[in-house]
């Protein structure tokens, strides 16, 4: 029975300077222990994110953001996990990639929009499940954790993760625990939330709009926080202990 480990190399992103983010998802992911099997980066990791039409102009197409991450994932023998501004001919999509060393990918893209973000992304309309070192797991991305529709529908694929891209806001942090704890323990599941630290969201005039939360966190399958992180840009490191979930689905019942 395999161990997983995974890892949250929690991190700030430069808005709209898609060359800084990727030197720093390379730099943060060559830095991780040999051990780790999954690295997961924040909501827009790759390019950051403006609620305007600058937006476009560090927009990626899938093609391009699975490229990057291939790379990081194939250097450093690790699946990579990354949120990015996805460029679909006119249409801008939420997105994250999860890109294996072999360079296989699996793109998800944002279902709910929160704020201002509707007035520049259009929302996508699947829900999204990979197979990962952690056994099958559901993509979710920030916003989408306060739906339990989903959750549910998640719980009806038989995931046994989920792997959340965030970027709460610092104002509304206990909302954040909150949600990943009730999320992992409505499916009985692991989930691994990567959540964006630091500020950004620049206006025009360049002053920063928002202060995010980090707390990136592992949740066991119970409910309980197994491992989290403040506000630094520090490695959550956690292994995963498959005993955990099978003990606790048997001690609730079977979720599928």
């Amino acid at each position: 029975m395999t161990h997983p480990t995974v890892a949250v190399p929690q991190l700030s992103v430069a808005d709209l300077d898609t060359a800084a983010n990727e030197a720093a998802i390379h730099e943060r992911t060559a830095a991780l222990p040999d051990s780790v099997d999954v690295a997961l980066f924040p909501e827009y990791a790759l390019t950051g994110f403006v609620s305007d039409t600058r937006a476009y102009s560090a927009a990626l197409t899938t093609a391009q953001a699975t490229e990057t991450l291939s790379a990081v994932a194939a250097e450093n023998d690790v699946s990579v996990l990354a949120g990015y501004l996805e460029q679909a001919g006119e249409t801008l999509h939420n997105a994250v990639a999860y890109v294996r060393p072999d360079g296989a990918a699996t793109t998800y893209r944002k279902r709910h929009l929160w704020g201002d973000e509707a007035a520049v992304v259009t929302p996508g309309d699947e829900l999204v499940t990979v197979e990962t070192p952690v056994g099958k797991t559901g993509l979710l991305t920030c916003y989408d954790l306060n739906f339990v529709a989903d959750s549910a529908a998640m719980t009806e694929k038989g995931v046994d993760a989920l792997f959340v891209a965030g970027a709460w806001p610092a104002a509304h942090s206990e909302n954040w625990r909150l949600l990943c704890r009730a999320r992992a323990l409505d499916g009985v599941r692991w989930l691994v939330g990567a959540n964006r630290t630091g500020t950004g969201g620049t206006d025009r005039t360049g002053a920063a709009e928002s202060e995010y939360a980090g707390r990136s966190l592992v949740v066991r399958p119970d409910g309980a926080v197994a491992a989290a992180l403040n506000r630094d840009e520090r490695d959550l490191v956690w292994t995963l202990d498959p005993e955990v979930l099978a003990e606790q689905r048997a001690f609730v019942g079977s979720v599928d």
